[in-house]
């Protein structure tokens, strides 16, 4: 195998890598229990959508969004964990 083949490959794999590590490993979580906090738990699922429509956007556009799709993630992985924190105080307030 020529050296620049092996590169080639080499590349090619670690981008698959990449932008599946970058697709799934970093989806919001839901954590919000929907009995005690049904609306904050649904807008946790609603992020949880939009997040996986970005990946999807994403995917078909091979990524070219110049990090703007990105910045979106990461502001909905922002409003996740502050949707966290809302039903952490209302519990605390024993809401």
């Amino acid at each position: 195998m020529s050296a620049m083949l092996r590169t080639r490959i080499t590349v090619a794999l670690a981008a698959s890598f990449l932008f599946g590590a970058l697709a799934i490993a970093q989806r919001p979580e839901r954590n919000v229990s929907p009995g005690r906090h049904p609306n904050l738990a649904a807008a946790q699922r609603l992020s949880q959508q939009a997040f996986e429509r970005i990946v999807a956007a994403q995917e078909a556009n091979e990524f070219d969004m110049q990090g703007h799709a990105k910045k979106a993630k990461e502001l909905l992985e922002q409003a996740n964990r502050e949707l966290k924190e809302a039903a952490e105080a209302a519990n605390r307030n024993k809401r």
